[in-house]
């Protein structure tokens, strides 16, 4: 019965057509949404996406004006918020317009206008204000607001909705400065009894409507359900219109909005990932965006040489690459001294600050960044530190097509749960660990994603180190080390930082340990970086070894299979003749237990050089697995009193007589080629009258060793002849 006495009046026009459209829904159509910007940002970007997604009509205030409403960590400000916004609703007449208005950089819609204004008819009031738990400017006004039952008490500024004529009512009073308080002028309209009810103002204190997250970000909680994500208040039991990254909390909206509204799901992956890209296919190599490439070596690092040979391997043209070189280390100069000589001329230019420039490391980033801010052709920063290892030859490629702003390849160290990002930050400023971290760190979650750290390779548009990042001070601080330092300015400044694992990309070097005191220091980073030590000097078919049965049986019980690179057999020729100190090749040996050797030869032993350890290793992750392979039933724990490299010269040592190796069983590797590095030599098995007289460098014979395999080595007659061998299980 009031139904149809509501439908009368409405009839004759007893009721306003905007009390009328409250009885039933509000179209969608009557519903308009007012923000400003003032700026066009990453995070304003992400506001009109998520608008986009749920077909929000959008009217931006304030494009092109010059900011003066202050920022959120220095109150008061955002007066200027309210004066856009009065002026835009003189130009509103309907009276049944609903206005949402809401700040945009930190803002993202989880649901659409019609959720957004079933629940705002549900509130039962003519303007809805979002609700905080804390009180904010002026704490003095806290015993002045309404007590509530339940929820939130406060008002907060950043996200209200209403009627548009109580809107211009609640506005008619303003008159203040753009750098006054938005949040203490309608706080004291709130807190005024005749006021709010003259508006008919309310909060939404139970986050229904809108989501703040200044104090409130453990009550929120992403919800995945039916193929879509959205944010849940836990406290109350809510799903949120409006999520609010306001006050400090712009990290957590920047997490929040790596997946609402359905950016990513666990039905579909990454919905954006190839949305805005700019595809190089097609372009000819003189299209190619220029780039500048700045190369940082800052401290002592393995595997240098690889670096290099890894950016040469970039599928990039180089006449489109221009080199910043920046090495403070000595100890490197050759390794860059190497790589130029042989390579500047095919890149379009190149700078060089060596190490006695003495220019600090901090300094070095800044004059890189200025190669690319001052060059009108450069597009693209590409910064990268010498202690990555570039896997993936299209990683530039890859990184420009995304075209972000700012976008860094995820980077891993094998063994353990690193990254080079961090997915959150702790209250001080330093590492946390977001919820999703692991599931992106090990591959279960793909996409893009804004995150608040990133470290040792990033690539950066030109454009952005022109404006947002034009500060020469980037890297400076007085309490953060230079990275974390820039990447709270870049978060500051409101460029986001993504990070993608849609590929692999390769992975960062462990340097804690590295020393220098050796010819070949690499050689000794098998414990400490023992993937980039396999791939430098473990044969490319040692795999096939022991999957595809590769090992051949030259003699009875003898087999044969690669073990080591020709960088590696070279690197331990070089070591040990860098030692120098080969034995005399007499019985008396100080060097061994008992002081006695039966059968002498010109060697090193691998103590001497401080390489007992990590030659142990070595068996026991390479050569023990292919010993109980062929050995089946015997497991060596390969321990060892004798591991040495061996030197055959016609006028020093040029064979070996025949004789039992005092062990289990023996390596012998050949660490140069016959036929090129010298003449004769081999090995033959006296029982068997069979020989090996062409071994293959980085080739292993492997063998029993004290009864049943006598044997001898085969003079050699031109050039010098290596090996290294190992006597197995004593």
């Amino acid at each position: 019965m009031k139904g149809v006495l509501v439908i009368l009046a409405c009839l004759f026009a007893s009721f306003s057509p905007r009390d009328c459209k409250q009885q039933g829904s509000i179209p969608e159509g009557d519903l308009l949404v007012l923000t400003v910007a003032t700026q066009e940002t990453d995070g304003f970007r992400r506001f009109l996406r998520s608008a986009k997604h749920f077909n929000y009509t959008i009217k931006v205030l304030g494009k092109g004006e010059t900011w003066k409403g202050g920022d959120y960590m220095s109150p008061p400000g955002g007066g200027q918020k309210v004066r856009l916004l009065k002026s835009a609703l003189e130009d509103i007449q309907e009276e049944n317009r609903v206005i949402l208005f809401v700040d945009s950089y930190d803002v993202i819609f989880s649901s659409g206008p019609k959720e957004l204004l079933k629940k705002f008819q549900q509130a039962k009031h003519k303007v809805v204000f979002s609700s905080e738990t804390l009180i904010w400017p002026d704490r003095h006004l806290e015993d002045k607001h309404p007590h509530v039952r339940e929820g939130k008490r406060f008002l907060g500024a950043g996200g209200f909705i209403g009627y548009a004529p109580n809107l211009k009512q609640m506005l008619s009073d303003w008159s203040g400065a753009d750098s006054d308080s938005d949040q203490l002028f309608f706080t004291k309209l709130y807190i005024n009894p005749e006021k709010r009810k003259s508006i008919n103002i309310t909060l939404d204190n139970k986050c229904r409507l809108f989501q703040n997250l200044h104090g409130a970000f453990d009550e929120v909680m992403l919800k995945f359900e039916d193929g879509r994500v959205r944010a849940r208040n836990v406290l109350y039991d809510t799903l949120p219109v409006i999520i609010h990254g306001n006050g400090p909390t712009k990290l957590q909206i920047n997490y929040l909005g790596n997946y609402i509204p359905n950016l990513w799901t666990f039905e579909t992956g990454c919905t954006i990932c190839n949305e805005d890209l700019r595809p190089l296919s097609g372009l000819q190599e003189s299209e190619y965006p220029l780039v500048v490439i700045g190369i940082f070596i800052q401290q002592p690092t393995p595997f240098v040489t690889v670096f290099f040979e890894r950016l040469l391997n970039l599928k990039y043209p180089k006449n489109r690459l221009r080199l910043f070189i920046y090495n403070q280390e000595s100890h490197h100069e050759p390794h860059v001294r190497t790589f130029l000589e042989h390579h500047e001329s095919e890149y379009q230019g190149v700078k060089l600050i060596g190490p006695e420039e003495d220019i600090d490391p901090v300094t070095s980033r800044d004059i890189g960044f200025d190669m690319c801010r001052d060059d009108i052709d450069c597009v693209y920063f590409f910064s990268i530190d010498v202690d990555v290892v570039l896997k993936n030859e299209n990683t530039l490629r890859i990184l420009i097509e995304l075209n972000k702003p700012f976008i860094a390849p995820m980077m891993t160290k094998p063994g353990r749960l690193w990254t080079n990002f961090w997915g959150a930050l702790s209250a001080d400023g330093y590492y946390a660990r977001s919820e999703d971290y692991v599931d992106i760190a090990q591959g279960h979650r793909v996409g893009l994603w804004n995150v608040p750290y990133v470290s040792n390779i990033f690539l950066i548009k030109a454009d952005t180190l022109r404006t947002d990042l034009k500060d020469p001070d980037l890297f400076e601080s007085e309490t953060l080390d230079p990275d974390m330092a820039f990447c709270s300015k870049v978060r500051n400044k409101g460029v986001f930082m993504f990070v993608t694992n849609m590929h692999t990309f390769g992975r960062v070097l462990s340097t804690e340990n590295y020393q220098t005191t050796h010819l070949n220091n690499d050689l000794w980073q098998i414990f400490e970086n023992p993937a980039e030590w396999e791939e430098r000097y473990i044969h490319e078919n040692y795999s096939k070894v022991l999957r595809d049965d590769l090992i051949e049986m030259p003699c009875p019980d003898v087999y044969w299979f690669p073990i080591f690179t020709d960088v590696a057999c070279r690197h331990l020729i070089e070591e040990m003749e860098h030692f120098g100190q080969w034995s005399g090749g007499g019985n008396v040996d100080k060097r061994i237990q008992g002081g006695y050797e039966n059968v002498p030869t010109i060697d090193i032993h691998m103590n001497q050089v401080g390489y007992d350890k990590e030659w142990h290793k070595f068996l026991l992750d390479y050569i023990a697995p292919v010993t109980e392979k062929m050995y089946p039933g015997y497991y060596t724990r390969a321990q060892f009193d004798l591991a040495f490299v061996v030197r055959y010269k016609p006028d020093e040592q040029p064979a070996l007589k025949p004789h039992h190796d005092a062990s289990t069983f023996t390596i012998n590797i050949a660490l140069n080629q016959v036929g090129i590095d010298y003449q004769g030599g081999g090995c033959r098995f006296l029982r068997y009258n069979c020989s090996v007289t062409a071994p293959r460098r980085g080739w292993t014979l492997l063998h029993p060793g004290r009864l049943t395999h006598y044997h001898e080595g085969l003079p050699t007659v031109q050039g010098v002849r290596y090996i290294s061998v190992s006597f197995v299980d004593p």
